[in-house]
C-alpha cells in the first residue's frame, strides 16, 4: 500500500507531466528571474488542481453509499482502506494551504528565498519540494533544534 508521502510525490510528479517536465535554467539566467516563477506558479497550481480533483473523486464516492461488505473481514479491510484514503485526504488539505502560501509568496516577490536566512533555497530544492520555506541547511538545523527540544 502506497504511504501518503509517495502519494504526494505521485501527485506532484503528476503535475511536473501536466507541464511538459521539470524547469531548466538558461546558464546566465538570473534566480527567480519572471520565467521561474511562472513555471512555479503554473506547476503550484497544477498540482492544487490534481488534489482538488482526487479530493472530489473520493467525496464521490463517500457520496455513493457505505460499505456493504457481507464478510466481516473484506468489510473491515475496506473500513481500513477508506480510513488510509481519508487520512491522506486529511494531509493534502494541509498540503493545499501550503501550496496558497507558496503561491502567496510568488506574489510578493519572496519565492525560492529562504525566510530564515534569506539565502535562495536554489532550483533543485524547489523543483523537489516547491513549498520549500528554508535552505536545506536551515531546515537540518530547525530539525535539529526540534528534536533538542523533544529530547528535553
Amino acid at each position: 500500500m502506497a504511504t501518503a508521502l509517495s502519494d504526494e510525490i505521485d501527485v506532484l510528479s503528476k503535475a511536473r507531466r501536466v507541464l511538459g517536465g521539470s524547469y531548466v535554467a538558461e546558464p546566465d539566467e538570473p534566480y527567480m528571474c519572471e520565467a521561474q516563477q511562472d513555471y512555479f506558479r503554473r506547476l503550484l497550481m497544477a498540482w492544487k488542481r490534481l488534489i482538488l480533483d482526487a479530493s472530489a473523486g473520493t467525496l464521490q464516492q463517500l457520496q455513493d453509499g457505505p460499505i456493504r461488505e457481507p464478510d466481516l473481514n473484506d468489510r473491515a479491510s475496506s473500513e481500513t482502506d477508506w480510513g488510509i484514503e481519508l487520512r491522506t485526504r486529511d494531509r493534502q488539505r494541509k498540503l493545499i494551504a501550503k501550496i496558497d502560501s507558496a503561491l502567496r509568496r510568488i506574489e510578493e516577490g519572496e519565492y525560492g528565498f529562504c525566510e530564515v536566512t534569506g539565502e535562495p533555497i536554489g532550483l533543485g530544492r524547489l523543483e523537489a519540494r516547491p513549498i520549500a520555506t528554508m535552505t536545506v541547511e536551515a531546515q537540518e538545523a530547525h530539525e535539529r533544534r526540534e528534536k533538542i527540544s523533544r529530547d528535553d
